[in-house]
């Protein structure tokens, strides 16, 4: 139903208010609506956010976005976590109809007198609402100077439209026929659901020892928690484990997928669950629970947080297939259907059937989060989430962070995009995306913008640059600039982004040609790594890597995601885009990259100086973040950016706050 005063099309909204809009704790976000009335009445609107104790909080003006539209939007930062709403109010606003209406007759001699009547009653009962310490004396000698006669008309009139009375009365409106919008609900969640670094690493490989001869011996917590530090050192936040649970004999798989293992070949770590245990397990090998609770401490210890895989499927000789065989599929020559994606098959793993007692499946999947969540884990990767139903998850996610809040849920979801936003209303606080299949300029820009724009309301990208399932063809064949291009991307692009280990060793080497997958797949075989040597040689680019999560945390532009703007360059080999955060947005970052890893490039990249926060026609000095150099950039600049440059073919530069050189003052 219309208002008194129409307020049309709030946004952000998520499913039409049936779900909320998501934001995190300190997160900036911009609510629009589409704001009039009837003849030539000036109207205005502000938002109005209430805790969730309920508790308004100061509203916050709204503006009109561009003159004429009748879109108006505001721009407001959430505060502690939980459910929020938000609304916004339109009302009628008498002075402002008053200024200018007064602004056109009393120059002209029309009604002088009614209308400076008029004008100092409107004051008056404006001023009657201001507190005393804000102004209000400010307001009523106003008052006095618009009814003082001795006065020419035009003095009476630029009392009310002193700077001072407009600031009051800016802070203190006049509002009549207030008509607030419905609310809409906010969840507001803790921080790690928008910003943190990811780095996945195979507990068992970490430490493992291989030999000629003699069987393998695998890594683990304890010899795995050995190489935290230099995961720390490198800046990630967010160490992911695959699965750790036992895992099945039934069709092992041998290294390279093959069908079939050996004696002493290890497995995959999602075929879950053996005589030893299912998902509230850990495989022997690696050690016991009070290992991983250790492993878990000591990545705490290190501002590390742990997230673990979740995959809710089980191996033939998981537990549940005799405990609960209704949760199965069966064929029709009594045979449990194994896990498939033709043509790909996977003989080790079994899906899970929900539609037989899908209330039990909720209640041992709670259990389950809950159980590893008194462990330490506050975050879990879900494997596939796309194949279960999305009810499934809506139930499971809202009674799980119905107690536990802060447990961040993140859907690998390589899937439909239908699909992929239906996970993300539903409660998953973040989500892979297509990134890794975006290379050029076009897909890049048409992708992130879809991503951070009105998307960010409720589906939160994680932009993993590679996976073990996932070595794309863009990194076999562009060498080690290429890994450097998209770890650049990545981490500038999204708050939240991630890579799988052996990507700082720059490992590009496919099963076949034509394949995604990697050669010696670790998803089947132990895979050591001597990360001092490679350091020593040189193959690594962790330098890279540790330098972006260094401007990362470093820079609020980059821990946030809705204001991403592109900006023009005259070689779609060369992409550039700004993000702002900070308090006002006063921290800028200005990314150019060259995504080209075999040629140099040169481009000319045009700013949008007022994406920037700068004057149409300034100069201002910028510090490239990545090399330390610093350039007087302006309008149109110049670039030139060689794979071979140290330590990436990127430019990461932050405008800085000294006066602009040849050009008019910073606006």
């Amino acid at each position: 139903m219309i208002g008194r005063i129409p307020v049309l099309d709030v946004r952000p909204l998520v499913d039409c208010g049936r779900r909320p809009t998501k934001a995190v704790v300190g997160e900036s976000l911009e609510i629009s609506a589409t704001v009039f009335r009837e003849r030539h009445e000036a109207v205005g609107a502000n938002v109005v956010l209430l805790d969730p104790s309920g508790t308004p909080g100061p509203w916050t003006p709204m503006r009109e976005l561009a003159p004429g539209t009748d879109r108006w939007g505001a721009r407001v930062t959430t505060g502690v976590q939980g459910l929020w709403t938000y609304a916004v109010e339109a009302w009628s606003d008498p002075v402002a109809t008053w200024r200018h209406a007064a602004g056109i007759k009393i120059p002209e001699g029309i009604e002088t007198a009614l209308v400076l009547d008029e004008g100092a009653d409107l004051y008056e009962r404006a001023g009657t609402g201001v507190p005393e310490a804000d102004g209000r004396g400010t307001v009523l000698e106003a008052v006095a100077l618009m009814r003082d006669e001795s006065r020419p008309a035009t003095a009476r009139l630029a009392a009310a439209l002193t700077p001072e009375v407009i600031r009051v009365l800016e802070r203190h409106p006049l509002r009549e026929l207030v008509t607030p919008s419905r609310p809409v609900p906010l969840l507001v969640e803790r921080r790690r659901a928008l910003y943190g670094s990811w780095y996945e690493m195979f507990p068992r490989s970490e430490g493992a020892v291989l030999e000629p001869g003699r069987p393998p011996v695998s890594g683990t917590f304890r010899t795995a928690a050995e190489r935290l530090p230099a995961i720390a050192a490198m800046g990630f936040d967010v160490v992911y484990l695959p699965p750790v649970h036992p895992i099945g004999a039934a069709h092992r798989k041998g290294p390279g997928n093959t069908l079939t293992a050996g004696p002493h070949d290890v497995g995959c770590p999602w075929a879950i669950g053996s005589p030893e245990g299912g998902h509230d397990a850990v495989h022997p090998g690696l050690g016991t629970l009070e290992d991983f609770s250790r492993f878990v401490d000591r990545a705490r210890a290190l501002d590390i947080e742990v997230a673990l895989d979740f995959a809710l499927q089980a191996s033939p000789d998981h537990p549940w297939v005799e405990k609960h065989p209704a949760w199965f599929r069966h064929r029709a020559d009594g045979t449990i259907a194994h896990a498939e994606n033709p043509p790909k098959q996977y003989q080790d793993i079994l899906p899970i059937a929900f539609d037989a007692d899908m209330p039990g499946i909720v209640r041992e999947t709670v259990r389950l989060l809950r159980f590893w969540a008194d462990l330490g884990v506050r975050i879990f990767r879900v494997d596939n989430p796309h194949t279960k139903p999305v009810v499934f998850w809506e139930r499971v996610i809202s009674q799980v962070n119905r107690t536990d809040p802060d447990i961040v849920f993140l859907a690998e979801a390589f899937t439909r995009p239908a699909m992929m936003h239906a996970l993300a209303t539903i409660g998953f606080q973040q989500s892979y995306t297509y990134f890794t299949w975006r290379t050029t300029k076009q897909e890049l820009t048409e992708y992130l913008t879809e991503l951070t724009g009105e998307a960010a309301a409720y589906m939160r990208p994680n932009l993993f640059v590679n996976t073990p399932d996932i070595l794309h063809a863009y990194l076999q064949q562009g060498g080690r600039p290429a890994f450097g291009i998209r770890a650049v991307l990545a981490a500038t692009l999204s708050p939240s982004w991630g890579m799988y280990a052996g990507y700082e060793l720059c490992e590009n080497t496919p099963e076949r040609q034509g394949s995604e997958e990697y050669l010696n797949s670790e998803k089947y075989e132990l895979r050591p790594r001597d990360w001092e040597e490679a350091e020593r040689a040189g193959a690594s680019i962790a330098p890279l890597i540790t330098a972006l999560n260094g401007i990362r945390r470093r820079h609020p532009a980059l821990q946030q995601l809705r204001d991403l703007h592109f900006h023009a360059t005259d070689n779609d080999a060369v992409i550039a885009y700004s993000k702002r955060g900070g308090d006002d947005g006063a921290d800028v970052v200005v990314t150019v990259v060259s995504l080209d890893p075999h040629h140099a490039q040169e481009a000319t990249v045009s700013l949008d100086l007022a994406e920037l926060g700068r004057g149409r026609d300034c100069a201002f000095p910028v510090r490239d973040e990545l090399t330390g150099e610093t350039y007087h950039w302006g309008r149109a600049n110049y670039v030139r950016l060689d794979p071979g440059r140290a330590p990436a073919p990127a430019h990461i530069l932050t405008l800085r706050p000294s006066p602009p050189i040849g050009g008019s003052p910073v606006s």
